[in-house]
């Protein structure tokens, strides 16, 4: 498993995403930002720092 912290990228967010796949990651994340951010489409540096902060579960 691995998991993403939203907070890493949004201070102050608490979403926590945990998937077997980055790209399960990713989908998930792109649906957070558009219901609890507000972000019509999440720029393509803003996926890349969430690749770069996805972790392996602990």
């Amino acid at each position: 498993m691995k998991e993403f912290h939203c907070g890493d990228v949004v201070p102050g967010c608490t979403a926590t995403f945990r998937f077997a796949t980055d790209e399960e990651i990713f989908a998930a994340v792109v649906r957070h930002a558009r219901a609890d951010h507000g972000m019509a489409e999440v720029p393509p540096e803003v996926m890349e720092e969430v690749r770069r902060l996805i972790r392996p579960a602990a």
